[in-house]
């Protein structure tokens, strides 16, 4: 028997690893994975430049910002851009506004025209002049920065000592006081990455089950139409065959998954050779101190643990899906009866991806906390709630457990159905054959 079952295995997988389609597939996976790493690159290639600046014509009718202004887009720009050195390039211009607008539609069209006038003795104006829209990155950076030169005039009009000016202007320190003793002060934190890296790590959960569903299902419907299913089955049993289609092709998810993470890893290494590095500091920042949060205090103390179970909990769960799917299959014909019976797969995913996100808006709920029991999306939401502190190590084991309960019972009872439906070639009452064969003992 296990002969039989490793030569299915095997066969499974070369079925998909050693066709045409594979290799076109992930030759332009792989070229695509590369490509959107290196996008700066490969555009700069064909003619753009990210590292080109943005020319900003400062006309200064006071004689008095320029150093201001442009200490101050330098300044903003270093702490947004993590030190990349400057976007803009500030040019003092003694020409009209007339002749740089004329300018700039002819041949500057991404550069920028800044008007500083005198309205009254104690006040300034400003105009912002592009030939098109701006980024709004850009246009935040250069408005904050004639913000800044306003206020500097405003208050050295007023005859203000430096004294008096650094108090004025030095930014005021916010202290953090939350009331409620519940509540500690990682727990902004701990919602910031609710928000930003759950969703990036169950994203892959939630497309690698679909891709699971949707190879188990097509696999069997193949050997169903080709009738070769009556011969595989004439020489193994049912369970053995069954068991072949779930290990399969959890290996082939698991094959893909390395293979897209090892296309990565060539990416930025490609990126690495080429110095294109720009485009990705202010992100690279952003991760790093979500990085910094994750590995620091309580949630410091709480990143192993998660790890470990959230990997057990999938692991369980993609075992579920492929049996699920595996039973739906075998009482199908054809794949768009499939398709149909693959929807409520899709809803349920769809409900655990979106109850995990927004599971910090039921903060203290206790239908959010049964849900987190409930197999299929136990695996994203529980995890989700043990961030949140709304469950524990003791629920979430729960949950695995009853997943293993799961896993019992679909085998039990699921290969019961599939021993039927594997050579079941009629359409016509699916529902009522099931039932009849999870009644069958033998």
């Amino acid at each position: 028997m296990k002969n039989k079952l490793k030569f299915l295995i095997s066969t499974s997988l070369k079925k998909k690893t050693k066709t045409k389609w594979f290799m076109v597939a992930n030759v332009v996976l792989a070229l695509l994975v590369i490509g959107i790493i290196n996008i700066d690159s490969i555009i700069t290639f064909f003619g753009g430049d990210f590292n080109e600046k943005i020319k900003v014509y400062l006309v200064d009718e006071t004689d008095t910002f320029y150093d201001d202004f442009s200490e101050y887009v330098e300044l903003v720009e270093k702490d947004l851009y993590d030190g990349d050195g400057s976007h803009f390039e500030i040019v003092d211009s003694d020409k009209s506004i007339d002749e740089l607008k004329k300018l700039i539609k002819e041949d500057e069209k991404e550069s920028v025209i800044v008007n500083i006038y005198n309205k009254d003795d104690s006040e300034i104006g400003s105009k912002l002049i592009s030939f098109s829209t701006m980024d709004t990155m850009d246009y935040q950076i250069l408005s904050s920065a004639i913000m800044q030169v306003s206020n500097i005039y405003t208050i050295s009009s007023l005859g203000l000592t430096e004294e008096q000016y650094s108090k004025l202007i030095n930014p005021i320190e916010i202290e953090r006081e939350i009331m409620d003793e519940d509540i500690n002060d990682e727990d902004e934190n701990t919602n910031m990455i609710m928000t930003t890296v759950f969703p990036v790590v169950i994203l892959p959960f939630f497309m690698l089950t679909i891709f699971l569903v949707q190879f188990i299902g097509s696999e069997i419907n193949d050997e169903k139409s080709t009738r070769s299913m009556e011969i595989i089955i004439s020489n193994v049993s049912p369970k053995v065959h069954f068991a072949a289609k779930v290990i399969a092709n959890n290996l082939f998810v698991l094959i893909q998954s390395i293979l897209l993470v090892f296309y990565s890893i060539i990416g930025f290494l490609v990126r690495k050779g080429l110095g294109g590095d720009s485009i990705m500091n202010g992100l690279g920042s952003e991760v790093g101190k979500t990085l910094k949060t994750l590995t620091t205090g309580s949630m410091g103390d709480k990143l192993v643990p998660i790890i470990i179970l959230t990997f057990i909990l999938m692991v369980l769960t993609f075992i579920a899906y492929s049996l699920i799917a595996g039973i739906l299959a075998s009482m199908t014909t054809n794949p768009e009866d499939f398709q149909q019976l693959q929807t409520p797969i899709v809803i349920v995913l769809l409900l655990g991806y979106y109850l995990s996100i927004m599971a910090g808006m039921f903060k203290g709920s206790l239908f959010i906390k049964i849900l987190s029991f409930v197999p299929l999306i136990s695996a994203v939401l529980s995890p989700s709630l043990f961030v949140l502190g709304q469950i524990g190590i003791i629920e979430i084991t729960i949950s695995i457990l009853i997943m293993f309960a799961t896993l019992y019972l679909l085998v039990k009872y699921g290969l019961r159905i599939y021993k039927v439906g594997i050579l079941n070639y009629s359409s016509t009452g699916m529902w009522k054959k099931m039932f009849k064969s999870v009644k069958n003992k033998d």
